[in-house]
């Protein structure tokens, strides 16, 4: 186990729909990160941008992008989080990829697909979460939407870490801001979401990737253009933290029925 874990944040632009050129992108920024870093944390839909042409844009789980995922992880030698659009029994599923240095894969579906865009009339959506264990870390992955709806991420597990990776619009930016804090301040957990910039053919799109820690302080902000930063995590303050505010002891039981 490790009591600190390094995780980049990488928050950048997508190209619409083109796989090649996002890959090429990612792999840029990658090479470009000069300290070893436990897990490195791309967008939402990394490999397209949030698209619903999920005819054109989804991949089975052993297409381009989870073989560039798998020789990138391996390569670097550090966990890699992103999201793309994937079909697999006549579905498509916003799926979270959470990729190790050994090859092994995780996932989780978007619970929640975003009735605004289209997402829920493409994408089926995930019936479970998925807690992953990681070098002695509990982390909860979770994708954009799903930040909004609270009980999804009750921390009844114990988990260490939230991770949220998005297409969220500067329209809407706020909430993104209030909700990561408050996320973090309710499941006395570290809390993370990366976000990107630019445009695509909907939207404008302006950051603000943020780490909150389990009192909901925010330990770094990125800014509004292209960037990748790396943060330190730290077990014992969570356990501190928890020892003397022991709220999560005292909170509710619900129960969610589909």
């Amino acid at each position: 186990m490790k009591n600190k874990i390094s995780i980049a944040l990488v928050q950048t632009n997508l190209y619409w729909e083109d796989v090649t050129s996002n890959l090429d992108n990612f792999s840029k920024i990658i090479k470009s990160i000069k300290k070893k870093v436990d897990i490195i944390i791309l967008p939402e839909m990394f490999n397209s941008g949030f698209s619903m042409n999920a005819k054109k844009t989804s991949e089975s789980m052993s297409g381009k992008s989870i073989k560039w995922l798998k020789e990138t992880s391996k390569q670097f030698s550090s966990a890699i989080i992103s999201s793309l659009a994937i079909k697999e029994n006549d579905k498509y599923y916003n799926r979270l990829i959470w990729t190790d240095p050994n090859g092994d894969i995780e996932y989780y579906d978007k619970r929640h697909t975003f009735t605004l865009s289209g997402e829920s009339d493409v994408f089926s959506k995930g019936e479970k979460n998925n807690i992953i264990e990681y070098k002695g870390w509990k982390f909860l992955p979770q994708i954009c939407y799903d930040l909004r709806f609270p009980v999804w991420s009750r921390n009844t597990s114990g988990f260490d870490a939230i991770v949220y990776i998005a297409n969220w619009p500067d329209k809407r930016i706020n909430h993104w801001d209030t909700l990561l804090k408050a996320r973090a301040i309710e499941n006395l957990s570290y809390t993370i979401g990366v976000n990107i910039v630019g445009d695509d053919p909907f939207n404008k799109y302006i950051g603000h990737s943020s780490v909150y820690d389990p009192m909901g302080q925010q330990i770094t902000h990125l800014s509004e253009s292209s960037e990748t930063i790396i943060v330190e995590l730290d077990k014992e303050f969570i356990i501190n933290t928890r020892k003397n505010l022991d709220f999560l002891s005292d909170q509710d039981k619900f129960f969610i029925n589909d």
